[in-house]
């Protein structure tokens, strides 16, 4: 292979900014128990050591951690509770109490409810972890309020209420924006400069389409995310917005009010053709992603995951703007030799 003349944020930066980089920038997310699968496969100690035997470019985060009072066990600071629910090869946190579900105006909500505060937060460590990472992309701030909507609600409330309890929702966004914009606003001046990108997301599709309508994306979401935007762009920092699924209806207005890079490219999607995506919006947006984490790397073969790459390559990556990584998190259920081929043909095929 020829010999690496970037580090991994000089990397994407270059992709970013639409400029030559080395090779094709990779990034990495998956379970803890696929991480821990990967790195015994591997005999590797950490995944630092992943990252180097595999040359992946892997983003680091820094984020604010809580500092008011002690929270129960399970207990986050919204007053909502997790279990962990085995689905076998894996757990996830799921939420089991929704604090605001009961409530049914905002006047409720504002007498009976305590929001956190910014200052409840501790920003410390942030300015050490950003100089540690400094070769790395570093993700910083960024919002994602509907999903911490639907822990306060519940899911199928939160959905009810865009159509029949607008109030509630303008109000707890509105706060949940506002808590996000000033968490930012430290992460930015503790990183001092070092943040790449804030990750401004909110899941809007399915399978087959879109989850909300327009309608209520543009009405509840889009103020509160091109604020968000806007903040990010005045600080030199790019958007990657996250949105699973179906969101070809909507991509066009995201990337009206600023995203820079897209998350996660779900192509097995109605609409998300890549080829596609990559006439219309290649010029606009950075895209990230395209391993498809759903049949690929979970069951199909090496080959199959071999093939996907160099497709990737090819329609995502032709004149740059492609930056690979899995659609989502990596799961224990596939095996770890699809993992290490999914990188091994990235960086072997990968040089500009």
């Amino acid at each position: 292979m020829p010999p690496e003349t970037m580090t991994s944020r000089e990397r994407w930066l270059a992709v970013i900014e639409r400029q030559r980089p080395d090779r094709v920038p990779t990034d990495y997310q998956a379970t803890p128990e696929a991480s821990a699968m990967l790195m015994r496969h591997l005999g590797a100690s950490s995944l630092d050591e992943v990252f180097q035997r595999l040359h992946i470019d892997a983003h680091t985060g820094v984020y604010a951690r809580w500092a008011g009072a002690k929270l129960p066990e399970g207990t986050d600071e919204f007053g909502c509770r997790y279990e962990k629910i085995d689905y076998g090869s894996g757990s996830y946190g799921e939420c089991t109490f929704h604090p605001l579900a009961g409530f049914e105006s905002p006047r409720e909500v504002e007498t009976q409810y305590t929001w956190p505060s910014v200052d409840q937060y501790d920003f410390s460590h942030i300015a050490g972890r950003a100089e540690a990472s400094r070769d790395r992309p570093i993700f910083g701030g960024g919002s994602e309020p509907f999903l911490i909507y639907c822990n306060l609600r519940g899911r199928q409330q939160a959905m009810m209420d865009l159509v029949l309890n607008g109030e509630m929702v303008h109000y707890c966004l509105g706060k949940l924006f506002d808590l996000a914009y000033e968490t930012t606003v430290r992460i930015y001046q503790e990183a001092r400069g070092r943040v790449l990108l804030s990750y401004i997301a909110e899941d809007m599709g399915s399978q087959e389409d879109l989850m909300f309508s327009p309608a209520q994306i543009e009405e509840f979401l889009i103020p509160g995310m091109k604020r968000m935007m806007e903040l990010a762009h005045s600080s030199d920092v790019y958007v990657i917005h996250h949105s699973d699924g179906a969101i070809r209806k909507i991509l066009p207005r995201m990337i009206e009010i600023g995203i820079d890079v897209l998350n996660p490219v779900q192509w097995r999607c109605k609409g998300m053709q890549r080829e596609d995506l990559k006439k219309d919006f290649g010029e606009s947006v950075i895209f990230h992603g395209a391993m498809d984490n759903q049949r690929t790397l979970p069951f199909g073969s090496l080959k199959d995951v071999r093939a996907e790459v160099l497709d990737n390559l090819r329609i995502l990556g032709e004149g740059g703007g492609y930056i690979l990584a899995p659609c989502h998190n990596i799961q224990a259920v596939g095996p770890p030799e699809n993992v290490v081929a999914m990188y091994e043909t990235a960086y072997e095929n990968g040089w500009i």
